[in-house]
């Protein structure tokens, strides 16, 4: 019996004014998007749609946290923002709407499972930045990371769905929002390790401060040298070795997808793991710049998604560590 896909979209043709709102979607993510942009041109138009949606809609929320108005500004903007999505949630939002976000977000919304909960758990991490927050422990920072990028790991799943084959979930089916949610934090971990050195210049330190203190790193990185007695290298490792575990736990949710949302989920995290890959070899390269990929290499990751060739890895894993 062929896959079918659980929480897969309504069969609605969108009006031409829907169209050009998911339009200027996928023209912000293809802009602005560096990694997941080459995971979502693998899906299928309207889940790249539906993608682009949630993409442009928390790029807004990630620029109004990021964007030089004063505090208090930014907690009006992120509020307005949040009773926006509200209108969305409760369908207010009219296909001839002005903002081209809201109308996208409204439609996919509709057409996919997708728990726009999320979407204010990411307000609430932004919020957060905005408070200027800091992180005691690993626990500490992952309340948070579960806010900024588990949350959209989760709000992916609600348009990819998971693949049942002859009335049978794929195995740990119901595991699927968790491990969609840890292998985010294997992303925000990975992206917060390349980012240290510009995060520190706005006056943001992410890492654990019980992990700073371990590694002699405390003074932060304002600097692309660190102080004498400093071991960045091994605070580096340490993250490092973090991120590599969840992205093993959060890679158990390849073989839940269908072959495209698969793809897509395989190439974003497998841009992210040779990033990893880099910042491992040579910690301190963080202290001089953002560390990045070369497009042929991003390209080459999309295509390895695509082949399923990540996918049949881990489900041939999986089944070995049931058996």
């Amino acid at each position: 019996m062929s896959p079918t896909v659980e929480g897969s979209a309504h069969t609605s043709a969108p009006s031409a004014a829907v169209l050009a709102a998911y339009s200027y979607c996928e023209a912000v993510t293809g802009s602005q998007a560096r990694n997941f942009a080459y995971g979502i041109r693998l899906l299928p138009s309207d889940k790249r749609q539906a993608m682009s949606a949630l993409y442009a809609f928390s790029r807004r929320v990630d620029d109004i946290g990021d964007g030089t108005l004063a505090p208090e500004a930014k907690f009006a903007r992120l509020e307005e923002t949040r009773a926006l999505l509200g209108r969305i949630r409760a369908e207010e939002i009219d296909e001839d709407d002005t903002d081209p976000v809201a109308v996208a977000l409204a439609h996919a919304a509709r057409r996919f499972p997708i728990p726009l909960g999320g979407l204010d758990e990411l307000i609430d991490g932004v919020l957060m930045d905005v408070r200027g927050e800091t992180y005691e422990t690993w626990d500490d920072l992952k309340a948070y990371c579960r806010c900024v990028a588990g949350a959209i790991g989760r709000l992916s799943l609600g348009v990819f769905g998971t693949v049942h084959t002859g009335g049978l979930g794929a195995p740990d089916a119901a595991r699927a929002g968790e491990y969609a949610d840890t292998l985010g934090l294997a992303l925000q971990l990975t992206n917060i390790l390349r980012d240290v050195r510009e995060d520190a210049a706005n006056g943001r330190t992410y890492l654990p401060a019980e992990d700073l203190a371990k590694f002699g790193c405390s003074d932060g990185f304002g600097s692309d040298r660190m102080p004498a007695g400093a071991d960045f290298a091994g605070l580096v490792h340490h993250e490092v070795r973090r991120a590599r575990a969840l992205f093993v736990e959060g890679y158990r949710l390849l073989p839940m997808l269908d072959r495209r949302s698969g793809a897509c989920v395989a190439a974003m995290a497998g841009i992210y793991r040779r990033l990893l890959d880099r910042i491992e070899r040579e910690p301190e390269a963080v202290l001089r710049g953002r560390v990045s990929l070369p497009p042929h290499e991003k390209a080459y990751v999309a295509v390895r998604g695509l082949s399923g060739l990540d996918a049949r890895t881990i489900s041939r894993q999986s089944t070995r560590r049931r058996s």
